[in-house]
């Protein structure tokens, strides 16, 4: 099988899609899967090789850390032709997209899409509501000539089908849970950080309208006296919200920046709740990590992140943008050594049973149904 990625971002791009992609390109590297990804330059790295296909790009106005390429369709069919993959996966709407779209009809390869931002929830939050109906329209047409159209929560899975979208999958999220446990040293995490004696609180994500950080921030000032002086506040990310945020924040929170890997590990094991009230994630990735470390998580009750928390088991689940339930959650947790513990163990027994492997072959599989029907509709 030859698989063809067409995305408008890849590693070394840091947002879920490129994680989940990346993700991905190592299981098929594992396999020995023959694949291409079709991916904007980016002027941070130039990560690439055989396998992947760079094209120049620009700054996308509302996501700078993202790229809008700038396609040669010339270069690109020849590209493609010179690959002839079995399967086109289009993996986001924008320029790259559309190419894969377009050599699919083209050369009549079988297509397949999957849908990874809820888009008209961020609309909201840039101000611009007016553009909704178009941007469903256009999701529409983009994604109508996909014979599967892979989603990553039931949550999303249900949007979508009640706005008329049809051939829909569940391809859900993993967690490497090798590096994601509640077991690293804390010695470190407490030396740069949080001194032992203090509870620590975290956040993980994109420092950006959509993820709410705002309702955080209240949630931290309005921490009663005696408690909050035993609160550490880590917020682990990067945006255009961060100055804004970090001038706004109370004297026990802290911004590292983004972090990866075996830092980020370390903290999430080193945490004693995971703080998210983003309300528009399709999945929630940084949740599922947070629980295979052992930490509960107070979430919103929307979105992705609904699927995986169990209200009362591994965390809370709150209306969003309700600061009191947040806080009260925050509080119950905080006071409750044993519910903590309770909720930890939980956590990471659910989060063993989400391994990548099934969930990459079960997509697979996908495909090979895909190309297997395409192939009986031109031979019938």
């Amino acid at each position: 099988m030859k698989i063809a990625i067409f995305t408008d971002t890849f590693f070394p791009d840091m947002n879920g899609v490129a994680r989940t992609l990346k993700r991905f390109t190592n299981y098929l590297d594992d396999y020995n899967l023959t694949y291409k990804i079709f991916a904007p330059e980016n002027s941070t790295s130039q990560y690439g090789g055989n396998q992947i296909h760079r094209l120049k790009s620009l700054p996308f106005f509302l996501y700078p850390e993202c790229r809008l390429a700038i396609p040669s369709l010339f270069d690109l069919s020849s590209k493609l032709q010179d690959f002839s993959p079995d399967v086109i996966h289009v993996a986001t709407p924008f320029s790259i997209g559309l190419c894969g779209v377009y050599l699919a009809k083209k050369y009549k390869i079988p297509l397949v899409g999957s849908y990874h931002t809820n888009f008209d929830e961020y609309l909201k939050y840039y101000n611009l509501s007016f553009l909704t109906k178009i941007l469903w329209k256009y999701m529409h047409w983009f994604h109508s000539p996909c014979q599967k159209l892979f989603v990553p929560s039931v949550d999303t899975y249900q949007q979508l089908k009640q706005q008329g979208f049809r051939n829909l999958e569940l391809w859900p999220r993993g967690v490497d849970c090798q590096l994601f446990h509640p077991n690293h040293e804390q010695e470190k995490v407490q030396k740069l950080y949080c001194p032992s004696e203090k509870f620590l609180l975290t956040f993980v994500g994109r420092l950006a309208p959509e993820k709410d950080i705002q309702t955080l921030l209240t949630v931290a000032r309005n921490m009663p006296g005696a408690i909050n002086e035993k609160l550490q506040w880590l917020i682990i990310g990067d945006g255009p919200l961060r100055d804004e945020l970090e001038a706004q924040a109370p004297n026990n929170m802290t911004f590292t920046g983004y972090l990866d890997g075996q830092s980020l590990a370390e903290i999430y094991s080193a945490s004693d709740l995971f703080v998210f009230p983003s309300p528009t994630e399709t999945f929630g990735n940084v949740v599922l990590e947070a629980l295979a470390s052992g930490t509960p998580v107070i979430g919103a009750n929307a979105g992705g992140v609904k699927n995986i928390i169990k209200s009362g088991q591994t965390g809370y689940l709150c209306t969003p943008g309700n600061v009191e339930e947040f806080t009260s959650a925050t509080l119950r947790l905080l006071n409750n050594a044993a519910l903590r513990k309770q909720m930890a163990i939980a956590g990471r027994m659910y989060a063993l049973t989400q391994r990548w492997d099934e969930i990459f072959k079960n997509l697979i599989c996908h495909y090979t149904d895909v190309i297997d029907a395409s192939g009986e509709q031109k031979y019938a």
